[in-house]
């Protein structure tokens, strides 16, 4: 940061305005680096220099910027000798503790807006001359005014300290014998536009300030205020090169990055598409697992494996086996030659006696028998007996098929060398 005068610093830190900081130096109340310093203009940094008034430190305040409205009966100054009401009484019941000051002045019967800052270096960069700064007003004066006054007043008017530049002016109406219009300027003499409207014959009945620098007055009541926002200050930067502080340039630029990320968000399309993820489907949610379910809509994101296998996240398509536990990629189904049972039974057109319920398990191997895919587990296959409740009633010895009343006596049953039947008669239980 670049050395700045002392009374400067001090103006800065808050504690007086630059004449009376003048008097606390030739006082001999303020130290530099330990040292009594009593001569003006001595210069000092206040981010690497120890300044102290009266043995208490100085630091310099933050700076800020607002617009506030002015209203009349009101003086553009912190205090006044002739006891009217000043900036302070109207900036007191905003809770301001920052010794701020206004940019410019406006009359005491002038209304309208007026920035107010401490930071003087600010305050330089808009009043200076070859910037050029346009002040905007609306004016009311006593007289209707014809197109050929207002060109008067747009090439300019001859004052006592010389000639008016070119200003802007529109025609906004006429009301009795009252003109309205409004006007734009870029000099700061004292009083310019109620000095053009007595050398024209046009006296000035109403004055109020709607911009300044390009900040407008609108949406502040009169007696309130608000903060330059950081689009504002980024413009008057670019416009004017003020602000110039360290501070606020890293201020301005976080604060641009993060209305700028806000601007992207919500600028976002509402049907656009999110990093990663097409257009037309969402990401895939989370199973109590941890691992990515089905997606909500449309396709899943496609994956390649080390077979070239494009697993899926969702429901196996038609002709896809289900993928086993095991984790491996799913792929087409095998499908049964002709003759051989399906995983329910028979098949179609065969007698329902050829195929017993559950013969077959589900994947065509039986169980305890070879695994999928592989040898069988020993030197020859085991061989089960069938399960199911239809293929075991198959296993027991059918009965006799002959009528009653063909049916053999015990002497042909002896003969055929079968045992006679002692029992009880065939289907009772024998109680």
């Amino acid at each position: 940061m670049a050395e700045e005068r002392l009374q400067k610093i001090l103006a800065g830190g808050g504690l007086a305005s630059r004449r009376a900081a003048e008097r606390l130096i030739t006082e001999g109340r303020v130290r530099l680096n330990g040292r009594i310093v009593t001569e003006l203009g001595v210069k000092a940094d206040p981010r690497k220099d120890r300044i102290e008034v009266d043995g208490k430190r100085v630091i310099q305040e933050p700076p800020v910027y607002y617009a506030v409205h002015k209203p009349r009966g009101f003086v553009t100054t912190l205090s006044d000798p002739e006891g009217r009401p000043s900036m302070r009484e109207l900036l007191k019941p905003h809770g301001i503790t920052a010794r701020v000051f206004p940019i410019g002045r406006l009359d005491f019967h002038t209304s309208g807006l007026l920035l107010v800052t401490n930071d003087g270096e600010f305050s330089d960069g808009l009043l200076h001359p070859r910037h050029k700064v346009p002040k905007t007003y609306v004016v009311k004066v006593n007289g209707l005014m014809s197109p050929e006054d207002l060109d008067h007043w747009r090439n300019g008017v001859e004052l006592d300290d010389g000639r008016t530049q070119p200003a802007e002016i529109s025609l906004l109406r006429h009301e009795e014998r009252r003109t309205w219009f409004e006007i734009t300027i870029r000099e700061g003499r004292n009083q310019q536009i109620r000095r053009m409207g007595e050398a024209t014959g046009f006296a000035v009945m109403r004055l109020a300030r709607i911009a300044f620098a390009g900040i407008s007055l609108e949406g502040i009541a009169p007696g309130a205020l608000r903060a330059l926002t950081v689009e504002e200050l980024v413009e008057l930067k670019k416009q004017y090169g003020v602000p110039r502080s360290p501070g606020v340039g890293r201020v301005l630029a976080s604060e641009a990055a993060l209305h700028g990320e806000s601007r992207n968000r919500s600028t976002r399309k509402p049907g656009g598409s999110k990093p990663g993820v097409s257009q037309g489907e969402t990401k895939a949610p989370r199973r109590a697992d941890g691992k990515p379910g089905a997606p909500r809509h449309g396709r899943a994101p496609i994956e390649r494996g080390e077979r070239g296998d494009a697993p899926s996240y969702g429901r196996p398509t038609r002709g896809e086996a289900p993928a086993p536990r095991g984790g491996a990629p799913r792929g087409p189904a095998p499908r049964a030659p002709r003759g051989e049972a399906p995983r329910g039974g028979a098949p179609r057109g065969a007698p329902r006696d050829e195929a017993p319920r559950g013969g077959a398990p589900r994947g065509g191997a039986p169980r305890g028998g070879a695994p999928r895919g592989g040898a069988p587990r020993g030197d020859a296959p085991r061989e089960e007996a069938p399960r199911g409740r239809r293929a075991q009633r198959e296993q027991r010895p059918q009965r006799d098929e002959t009528p009653r009343g063909a049916r053999p006596t015990q002497g042909e049953r002896s003969e055929r060398g079968g045992a006679p039947h002692k029992g009880p008669p065939r289907g009772r239980s024998g109680r």
